[in-house]
C-alpha cells in the first residue's frame, strides 16, 4: 500500500509515540488502529439516529407492542452485600 507523511508538531508526535507504545504498536500501527475506531464511532452514530428517528415515527412503539407484547416490566435489585 503506498504511504505519506503527515507533518505534526513535536508535542503532538511525542505525544502519539507515548500513546502508541503504551499499545505496543508503531505510531503507523496507531494511528491505522485509531482511524478504524473512529470509523466505527461515526457508523454507530448514524446507525443511532436512524433507529432513533425510525422509532419516533406514529405508531412505531404501538405496533411493536402489538406484536411482541410490549417490553418486561423493569426489575430492581436492591438487595446489599453485608
Amino acid at each position: 500500500m503506498p504511504e505519506t507523511t503527515v507533518k505534526v508538531d513535536t508535542t503532538t508526535r511525542d505525544t502519539l509515540q507515548g500513546l502508541a507504545a503504551a499499545e505496543g504498536l508503531s505510531v503507523k500501527a496507531y494511528l491505522a488502529k485509531v482511524a478504524g475506531e473512529k470509523e466505527q464511532e461515526r457508523a454507530l452514530q448514524t446507525a443511532t439516529a436512524a433507529f432513533r428517528r425510525a422509532i419516533s415515527a406514529p405508531g412505531v412503539m404501538d405496533a411493536f407492542d402489538a406484536e411482541f407484547g410490549g417490553l418486561p416490566p423493569a426489575s430492581h435489585n436492591t438487595s446489599r452485600a453485608a
